[in-house]
């Protein structure tokens, strides 16, 4: 049995022991919080430099474009301000419209557009949007129209039109340039309107300008066989002449190939402009 003193000694032994351990535990902590605060230290110190030797560059590459993107569009310099839209990619041939300081504001162009579906014959009226007008008639003359398609039929009970004017023939086209706002000012109210809106009526005959919203008119038309219900936001400059009326019907008749409706799509029979002349 051991004796007093040597059951003192080892209760000794195991209590340096004890210490001893827990020693080893403290220091292996301290070696790690130290090698984790190194860690910590370097990741923050890579980050900075990273931030300030290339961050700067890059965002300003993405958030300050390059003089060429943010030069401004070329404006004409006459009364009606036509603004170059190169994202178009128009025929070279067609270029800007001549702008002097007056434009002319009376009487009116004839334009005989001859299609594989018949002639239409179509007045452009001076008083009713000159700008537009002078637009037109420039594009008719550079033959800018010449082998183009009408791409869009609609026949629903408010919208009538044939669309036309489009080079690329899927109404994404235009002619590098687009035409400020002259908007209807005398057409009559649509009756029976729940909306709240401004609705007019585009009676038949009507000949009008296509946009994508404000001051985007551009070389995109419209043709109206049968009266139709819209907001005052597209340029009446003329209308369509009664042999062109017969025209239109006729290709209406025909049907549409649905697009993005039953109503409208491409005329089912494709409607192909062969010239659009200015009549002298």
């Amino acid at each position: 049995m051991p004796s007093n003193e040597q059951r003192r000694q080892a209760a000794k032994r195991k209590l340096e022991r004890q210490l001893t351990r827990r020693a080893e535990r403290v220091k292996r902590r301290r070696i790690w919080g130290v090698g984790l605060t190194v860690i910590v230290v370097v990741a923050v110190v890579g980050l900075v430099y990273w931030l300030a030797n290339l961050g700067p560059e890059d965002s300003e590459a993405a958030t300050n474009p390059t003089e060429e993107e943010t030069a401004p569009a070329n404006t004409t310099d006459g009364s009606c301000a036509y603004t170059e839209n190169p994202a178009e990619q128009p025929p070279a041939e067609a270029g800007l419209p001549d702008d002097p300081a007056q434009t002319p504001s009376d009487g009116t162009v004839k334009i005989t557009v001859t299609a594989d579906q018949g002639v239409i014959p179509l007045t452009l009226d001076r008083a009713l949007a000159p700008c537009t007008v002078q637009s037109i008639e420039h594009l008719a003359k550079a033959k800018y129209f010449d082998g183009t398609v009408c791409h869009r039929l609609t026949n629903s009970e408010s919208l009538k039109v044939l669309q036309c004017g489009d080079p690329k023939g899927d109404g994404t086209g235009g002619p590098g340039y687009t035409i400020p706002d002259e908007l209807p000012t005398d057409l009559a109210d649509a009756p029976n309107n729940p909306t709240g809106e401004p609705l007019k009526i585009y009676p038949r005959g009507t000949l009008a300008m296509a946009n994508g919203g404000p001051d985007t008119g551009g070389s995109q038309f419209f043709m109206v066989y049968g009266d139709s219900t819209l907001p005052p936001n597209y340029a009446v400059f003329g209308k369509v002449e009664a042999p062109g009326l017969t025209v239109l019907d006729k290709i209406a008749q025909a049907g549409i190939t649905p697009g993005s409706s039953p109503d409208d799509g491409a005329p089912k029979t494709p409607v192909n402009i062969k010239t659009a002349t200015v009549d002298s």
